[in-house]
């Protein structure tokens, strides 16, 4: 799980959102993030493209999946070891950019009315 993760480099001073996965919408998720996550928007607010909206959808997973799959992956397992040893090497700068880069896409997703504003960046 990477809540401790997240609270060790954010402190209090984020918020999560998902996106619109099921497994994100699931009843026992919400009621878990209601309930573990100080600041956590609910899915009626989600906007309609929230992927770009997580700075872990547009930064963050791209570099640790381009670590993880230099290495043959063998079953689940050894694809959760991969992804754990991997965020436990992440430079934390690669976090931090993405957060400053958080503004400008929310800025850009207002000003599209909620759509794509990929091609903004």
């Amino acid at each position: 799980m990477l809540l401790p993760d997240i609270w060790r480099v954010s402190g209090d001073w984020y918020i999560f959102q998902q996106d619109s996965a099921p497994a994100h919408r699931a009843r026992a998720t919400v009621e878990f993030l209601e309930r573990e996550m100080p600041q956590f928007i609910l899915p009626l607010l989600w906007p309609p493209n929230s992927p770009d909206l997580n700075s872990v959808e547009y930064s963050v997973w791209s570099t640790l999946q381009e670590t993880v799959y230099k290495t043959h992956i063998t079953d689940l397992d050894d694809l959760k070891h991969h992804i754990r040893t991997e965020w436990a090497k992440l430079d934390h700068a690669v976090i931090a950019a993405a957060v400053r880069m958080w503004h400008r896409r929310l800025s850009a997703c207002v000003k599209a009315g909620g759509g794509h504003f990929e091609h903004c960046f």
